[in-house]
């Protein structure tokens, strides 16, 4: 082999462990970008984040209710089961409304799990604010423990009223490198 070849043999393999790099970090930072854009742009529902004290100033308007629908995914990769333990709960605006979800770790190892959530329709998103959630923090679970979490939250009273009916999803994924702390 003449020392040209090898050379350029070697610029390949540098080339090749470079961009192995840049996609290993382009897929970790995937979660943080996403909440960054969602935050600066409002798209895909994200919702917002208030405490219950703040909440007693809005009133509740009784006169009207909202039916909340409750969704649940598992990213593919993730083996737990996950799911709402009601399909609706309905609630008046400036009401504090909850959910219970479950969630199984089907595996034989412990995994650490991150709940990213969505409000549709996106315009009324906004209005949709949560006073506690498990997509707050990780979750770690245990091989094959069952968990029960809730979701508090409240509907703004000034959310216009054609929107009768919202959509709360979360789709769990594994944060990456939870292998390693298992």
């Amino acid at each position: 082999m003449t020392t040209a070849s090898a050379n350029s043999g070697q610029r390949t393999a540098v080339k090749l462990a470079v961009i192995a790099v840049a996609m290993f970090g382009f897929g970790y930072a995937m979660v943080p970008i996403y909440n960054v854009l969602c935050d600066i742009t409002g798209l895909n529902g994200k919702t917002g984040e208030t405490s219950a004290a703040l909440l007693d100033a809005e009133g509740v308007d009784r006169s009207r209710s909202v039916r909340v629908e409750l969704i649940s995914n598992v990213n593919g990769n993730l083996p737990w089961e996950f799911g709402p333990m009601t399909d609706e709960v309905s609630v008046h605006p400036g009401e504090i409304g909850e959910a219970t979800y479950y969630v199984k770790n089907n595996s034989d190892r412990v995994i650490v799990g991150q709940a990213i959530p969505s409000v549709s329709p996106g315009p009324a998103s906004v209005h949709f604010n949560k006073t506690e959630c498990f997509c707050f923090t990780e979750q770690t679970l245990q091989p094959g423990e069952l968990r029960e979490m809730p979701v508090r939250f409240v509907i703004n009273p000034a959310v216009s009223d054609r929107y009768k009916v919202m959509t709360l999803s979360y789709t769990f994924f594994e944060v990456p490198g939870s292998a390693d702390r298992g």
